[in-house]
């Protein structure tokens, strides 16, 4: 009877030891009582009906991480890239990831894949180099909603690294090198125009006085006279203007007499010169018999 009693309370046990689960808080467990689903159990310590009546799988309700491999694709303007990703998502209703699906995680990533190459490849490179935020919103929409029956849900969808090919690597750096030249130019005529109007206007206020000019040049002939192993030249003629009229003015005071002298003499020479041609227009008249025989 002993014996008996003792192999009683062995199996009650053993029975006991393998129907009891301990479950985590972000665990749950979907139960099969002979085959027939159960509500899902957990976190915690759970019983089961022992020697095979029940049993459970344990489903992760924490967000995934899952890798999307690169996938070769044809945009819409012709051009190869290899794009990858990154998707997060979580099981929302660990009942419909057992039930509907065989496996949802290798599901999930097959969704992905193609979904990641259809929506690339209707969008054109710039496109999908410049606006990363929009695609990755339309990324995740189409997989949330194609994996709601499964009770997924889908919080996000990142594209990690667009690879393109050499050629249009070099390509594209030819065109941004050429834009770059294209704004230093257009910065520089910017300059230009800027350096040129201020320069009319202090063109026209160094107009008003011109002896700001003279101190202006005089500043620069400094500056450059301060530098060690340098020539300096200077613009000739330098117009001096204030010292030009103050030594003309001198002259003029200092011999009046002189500026009327040749005055007069060039009057008196223009008289004489009308009287010669007068005198030398008249030939001698010749002498009569008479005359000559008194002269003689």
């Amino acid at each position: 009877m002993e014996p008996f009693l003792a192999g009683i309370v062995g199996a009650g046990a053993l029975a006991l030891a393998t129907s009891l689960r301990i479950l985590k808080e972000y665990e749950r467990a979907v139960v099969f009582r002979l085959g027939r689903a159960r509500p899902s159990r957990g976190p915690g310590l759970i019983f089961l009906v022992p020697f095979g009546v029940e049993r459970m799988e344990r489903v992760s309700l924490r967000i995934i991480a899952m890798d999307i491999p690169p996938q070769d694709v044809i945009t819409r303007d012709n051009v190869s890239v290899k794009v990858n990703a990154v998707l997060y998502f979580r099981v929302a209703d660990p009942q419909k990831a057992i039930l509907e699906i065989e496996d949802y995680l290798f599901a999930t990533s097959q969704l992905a894949q193609t979904t990641l190459r259809s929506v690339i490849g209707q969008a054109e490179l710039d496109e999908v180099l410049a606006e990363r935020e929009k695609f990755n919103q339309i990324l995740r929409d189409i997989i949330d909603s194609g994996t709601d029956a499964w009770g997924i849900d889908v919080t996000g969808v990142e594209v990690k690294d667009v690879d393109l090919p050499q050629e249009m690597k070099r390509a594209l750096a030819r065109q941004a090198e050429a834009e770059r030249e294209r704004r230093a130019k257009v910065i520089s005529a910017k300059g230009e125009l800027q350096a040129a109007t201020d320069l009319r206007d202090a063109a026209e206020r160094m107009s008003e006085f011109p002896a700001s000019l003279q101190l202006r040049f005089l500043q620069t002939a400094t500056e450059i006279a301060a530098e060690t192993s340098s020539t300096t030249l200077f613009p000739i003629p330098l117009d001096f203007g204030g010292l030009r009229d103050l030594f003309r003015g001198d002259r003029e005071a200092a011999a009046p007499s002189t500026a009327s002298e040749p005055d007069e003499e060039r009057a008196l020479e223009g008289e004489e010169a009308k009287r010669l041609p007068s005198a030398e227009a008249e030939p001698p008249r010749p002498m009569s018999e008479k005359t000559k025989h008194v002269a003689d």
